[in-house]
């Protein structure tokens, strides 16, 4: 009977925990202030300084659509010994999505990706890159977007 119970608890605490992820209660639709700075790839690319490195990001279909082949474009003004990466949600827990580059020019590199939807309508992604130079020195920085961004 005491292992019933045990059980029956443990069971609404774990649908509880699963029920959080995604919520459109979670997100609001309505950006918020520290929002200005996300990569708005119909503008073109994006770019961050990390050191005297200038990293410009591209992205293929340029409104960042859920559960669809996206291509990314990364160009380094210094070449890079290691190029490594990743996508995350950044607001919220979404999984992991390992990315892998290929050298594609002169410190020029693509890479593919598929991310899922959430039920919100409202969902930041986050690209993070770790680049390793000739010296051994590494360096991150992340570049963070809308997803199924129309405008």
């Amino acid at each position: 009977m005491l292992g019933k119970r045990v059980l029956l608890i443990m069971s609404v605490v774990l649908n509880a925990v699963f029920a959080v992820g995604c919520d459109q209660n979670q997100i609001s639709a309505t950006p918020r202030a520290d929002e200005t700075d996300l990569c708005n790839f119909h503008q073109g690319p994006c770019r961050v300084s990390v050191g005297d490195n200038i990293i410009s990001l591209e992205l293929s279909p340029s409104d960042a659509p859920s559960e669809k082949p996206l291509t990314f474009k990364v160009k380094l003004s210094n070449a890079p010994t290691n190029l490594d990466s990743r996508i995350e949600g950044r607001d919220m827990f979404m999984g992991v999505i390992p990315v892998n580059w290929t050298e594609t020019g002169e410190n020029t590199f693509q890479a593919s990706a598929i991310y899922g939807s959430c039920s919100s309508d409202y969902m930041i992604w986050r690209l993070w890159l770790s680049i390793t130079d000739k010296e051994g020195n590494t360096q991150q920085t992340w570049f963070d977007f809308k997803a199924d961004n129309s405008r």
